[in-house]
């Protein structure tokens, strides 16, 4: 909310500043800050501060809120960049994505247009082959679809409890004076906090305020642990951040201005806050639950710190703030101005950047912030800043509504027509392609055979009607074994029951769920009774497949201490197979497919529409395969009784390359998971080498 002249808060145009410059180094991959992207949490406070006390002023100048002028004014400040940097990356899409990645991503580009994108991006959270969400150039506008759910809901919540507290007085007084906060008896506060006046209303907005922040909040961390999408990205349970920006504003500021030393100690404990998060936070943190109040809460200190030097105007020669201050510096005020165009163009700018050169150099980056930088720039002075301020649209509030209504409209139908026109003409390979990449396992084809993350009790499913059982066990690895298995089970009188769950190895090795943000306890719990199942259901062989620890690693992005997570691998891949051999079961271990850099479904189909060959798409097999581990694998099989290795890697690789495109098939899907024709191409394999070698 763009504040009078009289009002104009330098310091807060700083930490706009802040809060963007770390949302902007964790895209852009600067370690250092591996929590820059609490930035965004930043902006929801700095929110909610100037909205409620923008609409607190309203409502006791006034006694009631003009919404329509309300809503016009946000309309003109954020509506016609957001369209344009849409319609701008949907140009470039054009360019540089296949016509299915265009499709997908153009649907992201209607979501945003219409401002509900965080919604799409909670069910895209649950689907576990969606694309992978760091190439969706459309996802940053999760954040203003939660401030403009905001805005929405915001002004009513204020106006009502307003009018609710003044009901409820006039008819106490049985009275029914004009809805007015200065129109008090005797022109004196009615209600008061400890050392704090307040008129009639006020005391009702406070309340209504803390409630809604502290069920908000409640519900947010509860649900982090829980379903961590729907806390990040539900705008509802993000309200207690707006919400501590609404108390802030409202909290008196006289203790603070007759105490300097006391703001200049809040502010600086309020950046270190702030820094710290920035510092040690990462991805993999259950976020935000409880951790989000660290920045929530360093941001309402500078806030409160900082009204109370405004009437200094924060000059570093003061002495009163010299934390405020220092936000006041004309570099941080023009990046402070600017921040929103920078946070709208930052993202697709290093998304398509790394889609030209997926392995892109300090100097690359630097590059893109630059370009991000003078794309903001004329974006602010040339389209954000003339509208905000036009006279003809500023007149009159439906002047402004109507052309944003219009706009919405349109982006929202040009990004729809743009998906459908994407796969218009796709040539058949392009559609063969596509197919593939969609097409489920046999076993994930029918719900709830691969179990999903929050399941505890293994549900086993049954195919065929053989008198011979093979039990396949394990995670999604298993599960694109299921295909094959089971037409080759099918031909050889077996029936194949799954114990299949996501992202859970049969292995015995508790891990950390990325999706959970938490220890996978889930997965522990399901294995043990998955293993006391099979066991007792006395199959005639066990098939087993897993993700390799080492593709593992390479998802994660990360190491860590590689000597003990390889001991724990080791001693859990024994203990399962001895639990199973111990017990007079056969097993097959099938070794892991090859794992690549990328989404060989993406890679192919972008080099297939530019006339390249898929050949561009393989990877070596040093990096691919990971033969060094599988040796040990191998070595550990080979060493438990009824228990032997399968090693179809011959069919992905050669000596030094493994193939993403084999006998005209896409063999993967995304990274590391097969597709599900191709998997269909091994049946013949699987008989060979599983069933008539191992099983009888």
């Amino acid at each position: 909310m763009s504040a009078s002249a009289q009002d104009f808060r330098p310091d807060i145009e700083g930490l706009r500043a802040v809060a963007v410059a770390g949302v902007v180094a964790y895209h852009f991959g600067l370690k250092a800050l591996p929590g820059g992207f609490v930035g965004v949490d930043i902006f929801f406070v700095i929110s909610g501060y100037l909205i409620t006390r923008h609409l607190v002023a309203e409502i006791s100048e006034t006694g009631r809120l003009d919404l329509l002028r309300f809503y016009a004014r946000r309309a003109r400040r954020l509506l016609p960049a957001a369209l344009f940097v849409i319609a701008a990356t949907l140009a470039a899409g054009a360019l540089i994505l296949s016509p299915e990645e265009q499709a997908l991503y153009s649907k992201g580009a209607m979501f945003a247009s219409a401002y509900m994108i965080n919604l799409w991006l909670i069910r895209w959270s649950f689907d576990y082959f969606a694309n992978d969400a760091t190439s969706n150039p459309f996802i940053h506008y999760w954040s203003l679809s939660v401030e403009e759910q905001f805005y929405l809901a915001w002004p009513a919540l204020l106006m009502l409890a307003a009018r609710l507290e003044r009901f409820a007085v006039s008819r106490k007084r049985r009275t029914a004076p004009a809805f007015r906060f200065d129109a008090i008896p005797d022109g004196k506060p009615l209600h008061t906090f400890p050392g704090i006046a307040l008129k009639p209303g006020k005391r009702a907005i406070i309340v209504a305020i803390g409630v809604v922040g502290l069920v908000s909040f409640i519900l947010c961390a509860w649900l982090t642990s829980v379903s961590q999408p729907w806390a990040f990205y539900f705008s509802p349970l993000r309200a207690w951040e707006f919400a501590a920006g609404g108390l802030t504003s409202m909290a008196p500021a006289r203790l603070l201005q007759t105490r300097p030393l006391l703001g200049r100690a809040l502010s600086l404990t309020g950046l270190t806050m702030i820094g710290t998060a920035y510092l040690t936070f990462s991805e993999d943190a259950p976020f935000p639950g409880f951790l989000a109040l660290l920045p929530v809460a360093g941001t309402v200190l500078l806030l409160k710190a900082g009204a109370a030097g405004a009437r200094d105007g924060y000059s570093p020669n003061s002495g009163r703030n010299w934390v405020n201050a220092a936000l006041a510096l004309p570099p941080l005020q023009w990046t402070g101005r600017l921040s929103y165009s920078i946070y709208l163009w930052h993202w697709p700018v290093i998304v398509y950047a790394g889609m030209l050169a997926p392995e892109l150099t300090p100097i690359e980056r630097l590059c893109c912030l630059a370009l991000t930088l003078a794309l903001s720039a004329l974006t602010y002075h040339l389209i954000e800043n003339p509208i905000r301020r036009n006279g003809w649209l500023t007149a009159n509030a439906a002047r402004a509504l109507v052309p944003a209504l219009l706009l919405t409209g349109t982006g929202v139908a040009a990004a729809y027509g743009n998906a459908r026109l994407a796969v218009r003409d796709l040539d058949p390979q392009q559609r063969i392609i596509a197919a593939s990449a969609a097409e489920p396992s046999t076993a994930r084809a029918r719900a709830g055979c691969v179990q999903d993350y929050e399941t505890v009790t293994p549900a086993p499913c049954v195919f065929g009607d053989g008198r011979r059982v093979i039990a396949l066990f394990g995670d999604s690895h298993a599960d694109h074994w299921s295909t094959p298995l089971i037409e080759a089970g099918r031909k050889n009188g077996y029936r194949v029951v799954t114990w299949l769950k996501n992202s859970c190895r049969a292995s015995r090795i508790s891990v950390w769920s990325a999706e959970l943000k938490r220890p996978y306890a889930e997965c522990d719990r399901w294995r043990e009774q998955a293993i006391a199942g099979i066991i007792e259901a006395r199959p005639a062989l066990v098939v087993i497949s897993e993700l390799a620890l080492a593709s593992g690693r390479k998802m994660a992005g990360r190491g860590g201490d590689t000597a003990r997570q390889d001991a724990e691998w080791r001693a859990g891949l024994r203990s399962t197979l001895t639990s199973l051999s111990k017990a007079g079961l056969k097993v097959a271990f099938i070794r892991d497919v090859p794992f690549n850099n990328a989404n060989v479904d993406t890679c192919v189909a972008r080099a297939l529409w530019r006339d390249e060959a898929p050949s561009r798409c393989d990877q070596t097999r040093a990096y691919a395969a990971n033969d060094a581990m599988a040796a040990v694998e191998r070595d550990i099989v080979d060493s438990i009784p009824n228990a032997a290795y399968v090693d179809l890697t011959d069919r992905f690789c050669n000596a030094t390359v493994c193939h993403a495109f084999i006998d005209g098939k896409l063999a993967f899907r995304d990274q590391h998971h097969m597709a599900t024709p191709f998997a269909e191409s091994l049946e013949p394999e699987v008989e060979k080498r599983v069933i008539s070698k191992v099983g009888r």
